[in-house]
């Protein structure tokens, strides 16, 4: 899918904000209606930009239950939707207004939320390249960076900002980024990818990682670090203090430090599957128990080795994380490795995915989708049943489910932010096994993307 360049004024006056394929005379009624209202001064062009509403919007109601209490199916109803200055206004019974966009029964979700992911350094919107052979492991990879990141910075912002399209269309409003922070890039990286965030800031938001690709120590990338942790970057971000490093503790003690000294979350990626990375999660925490202020601002990205443990290790390691609040985001998953994400959530570990790379010079399978990723977990843990495929939406969102474990409405509520998925979908369930596309996509109420079919099919 492609976003379609249209701005929110050129959307409404273009008749498209019929969502899912309103024939085409409506449309044009209600488009000319605005502009006539807009022309007398009835309605100003900012209230069209910010305040309207959804029609035939269809949401999750709860669970419908066999004799012996399994869910069966999810019911759902019509609504509208009221959006004001980008939030949730009012959400009421449906109504058949003139004046409302009509949805057209699309299932209506929490938005995406890709949680780990490389903006700055791809491939993607340039011409096609696999992967190169690889030579000595992690090592060998940095001296291939040191050799290509010169030329993938020249046209970095067009290309973070084709990537932010490319996720928009499958659903995702948010990511966070790990941005290069070493002394080949230094800050450039950084720089050119906030320009296209605030390029596309409308229908796109993030949170940055300084990610020391190199190594802190390995490359000698500690006064950048310090020089991107002044900025407002949200992570300090670390990769295989021991395998790069060569130390676990110089390395982790400098990232917690510089996390505490500017008030940033911490994000490490860990590769390592053996005694070191073990060692590594089992510092972290310490750390963080040590530091309560950071509890819920810490996360290990991949932390492979809770992968390679004995069942046992991996609840207690699982309990130890949750009382520290130190999150996981996995990939969702990685060759024959099989990570424990049910045991993570049974002992409160938050745990998010993302797509990580996409078309790089590290891996060319990104799709974009974390709903595919959450479709992938279902099908790895066994979860095919409506209330095992609904409970997984959580991986694509982030957290946000329409409906809690009991099937009691939770989202969408009255004040949330508007960012929203509407889906070809039934329910949930249905929109994680089949990977049901996405149609349109709302950002702090900004209609930032509409599936082209659509358009064609408004003005055929």
């Amino acid at each position: 899918m492609k976003s379609m360049a249209f701005t929110r004024k050129e959307f409404i006056r273009n008749s498209t904000l019929a969502l899912a394929g309103s024939t085409l005379i409506p449309a044009m009624l209600f488009a000319e209606n605005r502009h006539k209202m807009v022309n007398q001064n009835l309605l100003s062009d900012s209230a069209i930009q910010k305040n309207y509403t959804l029609k035939n919007v269809l949401l999750e109601t709860g669970f419908e239950y066999d004799t012996d209490g399994h869910v069966i199916s999810t019911t759902t109803g019509l609504f509208s939707i009221q959006i004001a200055n980008g939030k949730i206004k009012a959400i009421s019974s449906n109504i058949n207004a003139f004046h409302a966009i009509d949805a057209k029964g699309l299932l209506m979700l929490p938005s995406f939320r890709d949680m780990h992911i490389h903006l700055d350094k791809t491939y993607y919107g340039d011409k096609w390249q696999a992967v190169r052979q690889r030579t000595g492991g992690v090592k060998g990879m940095i001296a291939l960076e040191e050799k290509i990141l010169p030329e993938l910075l020249k046209n970095a912002t067009y290309k973070a900002e084709k990537l932010i399209e490319l996720l928009q269309g499958n659903g995702t409003t948010f990511a966070r980024s790990h941005v290069n922070i070493e002394p080949t890039s230094k800050l450039d990286a950084l720089s050119k990818l906030q320009l296209a965030l605030e390029n596309k800031k409308d229908g796109f938001g993030a949170e940055l990682v300084a990610f020391p690709q190199h190594g802190v120590y390995y490359t000698d990338s500690v006064r950048y670090l310090k020089e991107a942790a002044k900025t407002n970057i949200d992570f300090i971000g670390g990769v295989d203090p021991f395998s790069i490093d060569g130390a676990i503790e110089k390395t982790m003690d400098f990232t917690v430090q510089l996390a505490l000294d500017h008030n940033k979350g911490i994000d490490i990626h860990l590769h390592e599957s053996g005694e070191s990375g073990l060692k590594t999660v089992e510092y972290l925490i310490n750390k963080v128990n040590e530091n309560p202020v950071l509890k819920g601002k810490t996360y290990i990205s991949h932390c492979f080795v809770l992968g390679r443990l004995e069942k046992s290790k991996q609840q207690e390691m699982a309990v130890k994380l949750g009382d520290a609040q130190i999150g996981i985001i996995s990939t969702i998953p990685f060759g024959g490795l099989i990570m424990p994400i049910p045991t993570l959530l049974e002992n409160n570990v938050e745990v998010m995915t993302g797509n990580d790379s996409i078309v790089d010079h590290w891996n060319t399978f990104g799709t974009g989708s974390v709903l595919q990723k959450a479709n992938l977990a279902a099908q790895v843990y066994g979860q095919t049943t409506e209330f095992g495929l609904s409970r997984m939406l959580k991986l694509a969102t982030a957290g946000p489910t329409p409906l809690d474990d009991k099937g009691n409405m939770q989202w969408p509520k009255v004040g949330d932010s508007a960012d929203i998925a509407l889906l070809e979908a039934s329910c949930s369930a249905e929109a994680v096994s089949r990977i049901s596309p996405v149609k349109s996509l709302i950002y702090k109420g900004n209609i930032s993307f509409i599936d082209p079919t659509l358009g064609r099919l408004l003005i055929s």
